[in-house]
């Protein structure tokens, strides 16, 4: 989360809080010319989902602006407010307090494993044993990533690995953006492309009264050329970048002790535990979260027993701390996000929202056009309003029961609308700083904001492309 500089003019960009921020100005400023709206809702018998019913949207106020408040006391959103609303709204199980928690709680458990210095002494183990063959681990670790993102919607998770991988790959010769790539990226690809995804697909489809899952078959073979796509970029990215692997970036003496074979092997054990419990268990932030806070007291007991210096327990207590005080930034930057949201008016459809009358508003827009634009158009439209509700069973409740019955009357099959959303949502949450997952992600690997932008835009180009290559092909072919 530092500012990055530049090396040719002295001058220092903006620190990611400052963008974020700005964000919020902007929102508020919407409030003010804007109005606010409701959606009537519905529940399905089948599914015992809640949708918007199409062409229910009523203006709120007779349609006059409603500002929002600078300050509020009578808890009302303001824009002074925004921060202390957003850090302390949801719940456990989501933004923005849950996914506050779990970054501090893993920022602090993974410092007690920096103080054991297991992972110092593993990074350089492991890179004297690649040597020459660490390329080849880039496009395996794309490949798993990828799959989690398709087949079990993974995306939040990507926060823990990249506590480990990044400094890995920093290690072989990579640069920290890197590490993001390869994961919190890859699971973004997986997502966007997914043939079964339940967090995106799954829902959006049955919103659309799809039959679920169907249409697997283009969506598989696009998750391979997505998939392709993405590893060629990030390998060729890699053999440009890539210097002669370090062995420098610890502070600690190069001794593999035994201690610190069992804090790697624990640290192992408990990614194994992690997976099984999402895949198998639903585990979700709050179990992931105690999962590493168990990792760092066995590390801390393992370390004691072993007698690794500088591992008393004052020590493996500053650990933690600093772990968590790195992470901070990140979740303050997730606080603001959410705030932005809260100040918009919330995602509740019921509720008199400037988030409801953008939806209506551009909903509106694409109507009146021919069918191979009106495809393309749900596509960018699905890109834009997930700046502002990044969740993707969200942004399907709320954009589906609209861009379906839209897509009847434009000649656009509903399987193409929501393969239109499922792309839109998943890739455009690579550089969006409302998604929380990837701040938390940037921060994990300490890489600002605007630096991942620069390092970004080729390849969210070439995925935009791609994108509309496929909207193309499934309008072309009648998708459904």
């Amino acid at each position: 989360m530092s500012t990055a500089s530049s090396p040719s003019s002295g001058l220092r960009l903006p620190d990611t809080l400052i963008i974020v921020f700005a964000v919020l100005l902007l929102s508020s400023l919407l409030t003010w010319v804007l109005p606010r709206g409701t959606f009537d809702v519905s529940k399905q018998a089948e599914t015992g989902r809640t949708v918007v019913i199409a062409n229910s949207y009523q203006a709120s106020d007779q349609g006059e602006p409603q500002p929002a408040r600078f300050f509020s006391g009578d808890q009302q959103p303001g824009l002074f407010n925004a921060l202390f609303d957003g850090l302390t709204s949801g719940d456990k199980n989501g933004a923005a307090i849950g996914v506050v928690m779990f970054i501090l709680i893993v920022g602090g458990s993974f410092g007690v494993m920096l103080q054991t210095g297991a992972v110092n002494e593993g990074i350089h183990w492991t890179t004297a044993k690649l040597k020459s063959r660490a390329s080849l681990l880039i496009p395996v670790f794309i490949v798993l990533f990828s799959l989690g993102g398709a087949v079990f919607g993974m995306g939040e998770e990507a926060m823990a690995f990249a506590v480990f991988l990044v400094p890995l790959v920093r290690a072989l010769g990579y640069d920290a953006i890197t590490g993001v790539l390869i994961t919190y990226a890859a699971t973004q690809v997986g997502f966007a492309s997914s043939w079964m995804n339940p967090f995106s697909v799954a829902i959006a489809q049955g919103i659309a009264e799809v039959p679920v899952l169907s249409g697997a078959s283009f969506r598989f073979t696009m998750w391979l050329a997505f998939t392709a796509l993405f590893t060629v970029f990030v390998v060729w990215r890699c053999r440009r970048i890539r210097q002669a692997p370090s062995n420098g970036e610890t502070t600690v003496s190069h001794q593999f002790q035994r201690a610190h074979g069992l804090i790697l092997l624990s640290f192992a054990a408990v990614l194994i535990w992690m997976i099984w419990g999402v895949t198998q268990q639903g585990y979700y932030l709050r179990e992931i979260a105690t999962q590493f806070f168990v990792l760092a007291l066995l590390a801390g007991a393992i370390a004691r027993f072993g007698k690794l210096p500088n591992c008393r327990l004052n020590d493996l207590a500053d650990g933690f701390k600093q772990g968590c005080a790195q992470l901070l930034p990140a979740a303050l930057v997730v606080g603001i996000a959410q705030g932005i949201m809260i100040v918009l008016g919330g995602v509740d459809p019921t509720q008199p929202s400037v988030v409801n009358t953008l939806l209506h508003t551009m909903a509106q827009a694409i109507g009146d056009t021919p069918s191979w634009l009106a495809a393309q158009l749900m596509l960018v439209f699905q890109s834009m309003f997930n700046f502002l509700v990044s969740s993707g069973s969200a942004q399907a409740a709320l954009t589906m029961p609209l861009m379906a019955p839209l897509a009847d009357l434009l000649g656009v099959t509903r399987q193409t609308a929501v393969l239109a959303f499922q792309l839109a949502d998943g890739l455009s949450n690579l550089i969006y700083p409302t998604s929380a997952a990837l701040m938390g992600t940037l921060a994990v690997a300490n890489v600002p904001f605007v630096q991942w932008l620069k390092a970004m835009w080729k390849l969210q180009v070439l995925l935009a492309v791609a994108s509309m290559i496929a909207v193309a092909i499934a309008s072309l072919i009648g998708f459904s």
